[in-house]
């Protein structure tokens, strides 16, 4: 079992208060992504749950069972950090091992135990290294192994790829999400990467400034935003937003379009601009269009549209795709 339950739960620091009273369900075997800007709280939230900080009021279910006094180590969590952790002069064995020998457990099942491990991770020729000679990605496949060896009810994963280069965090977050396939136990990843949060997980938790603006899954996130804020958070490039007369004609304060939904002609169109920058992606082509009386607009459309800088084009929206805020930044119909 791994469910995970926040009943008003908030932390201050003095007389800041970083996460106001929150309330967050999340169920045996979810991968739960925590995302959103530096300095949201979604570090500070993760703490909580591991109980590497205390609360300042409300509790925290682990399991159905109160674990808001509990100890880290009496959680039954285990925590994956961003700087790995690993103690330089161990070999991979003895990282994985360690957790295991400090909880006394006999030399028969610890092998065990790290030969099934490495064999998941497919760290089995590695065991006999040190840290020092294993690539990052390597290095984050043991912390990780010395978290599973625990056999934890659920993993905390703290920005655990931030470390690592592009191609490598690619590679990273598809390992985490086949692992979490093959173990199909509870996941909380902490990441302020929208793209790992839309790749990797269940249900997002979209925080902004302590407070949690939206819960649901990447494609729910994606295609029905809660606010502004979660429009121009998730999704990459961002979506545009359009305020003033133009937003007024579709009885909204702001209107947002998606890159994607931009439709673009070099014959005619709602909008005319040109183009400031072109994008050539291969299968896409990124389009930055300047449009007078509106701002910039990027548009996504077909790799071999032959259009390039100081281009004039045509944008229109698809009126279908169209997503209006009020004048508080709520979303309406």
């Amino acid at each position: 079992m791994g469910s995970i339950s926040l009943q008003k739960v908030s932390k201050a620091f003095g007389e800041v208060n970083v996460i106001p009273a929150i309330d967050l369900d999340i169920q045996d075997g979810e991968f739960v992504v925590f995302v959103g800007p530096s300095g949201c709280g979604k570090s500070t939230l993760l703490r909580l749950i591991a109980g590497l900080e205390d609360v300042t009021s409300g509790t925290i279910l682990i399991d159905g069972k109160d674990g808001t006094n509990l100890k880290p180590s009496e959680r039954g969590l285990a925590m994956v950090f961003q700087s790995y952790a690993l103690y330089p002069h161990m070999t991979v064995r003895n990282n994985i091992a360690f957790p295991l020998k400090m909880a006394g457990v006999d030399r028969a099942e610890i092998a065990r135990k790290i030969g099934d491990v490495a064999q998941i991770l497919n760290l089995t020729d590695y065991l006999d290294r040190k840290p020092r000679q294993l690539s990052g990605g390597q290095r984050q496949r043991v912390a990780i192994g010395r978290a599973i060896v625990r056999q934890p009810s659920a993993f905390l994963f703290d920005e655990p790829l931030s470390n690592l280069d592009a191609a490598l965090r690619v590679n990273m977050r598809l390992e985490i999400s086949e692992l979490h396939y093959k173990l199909k136990t509870t996941m909380i990843y902490v990441t302020h990467d929208q793209v790992e949060a839309m790749t990797m997980a269940d249900k997002i938790v979209v925080l902004n400034r302590g407070n949690i603006e939206q819960v649901g899954s990447p494609l729910e996130l994606y295609h029905k935003p809660r606010n502004l804020f979660v429009a121009g958070f998730i999704g990459s490039p961002r979506m545009n937003f359009i305020a003033g007369r133009y937003a007024a004609r579709f009885t909204a304060h702001t209107i947002g379009v998606r890159p994607e939904h931009m439709l673009v002609s070099i014959d005619a169109g709602d909008w005319r601009g040109q183009v400031t920058v072109a994008e050539h992606l291969g299968a896409d082509t990124m389009l930055h269009v300047n449009v007078e009386g509106i701002g910039q607009i990027v548009a996504r459309c077909d790799g071999n549209m032959p259009v390039k800088a100081e281009d004039f084009v045509y944008l229109t929206p698809q009126k279908d795709r169209i997503h209006k805020f009020d004048q508080m930044g709520d979303a309406v119909d």
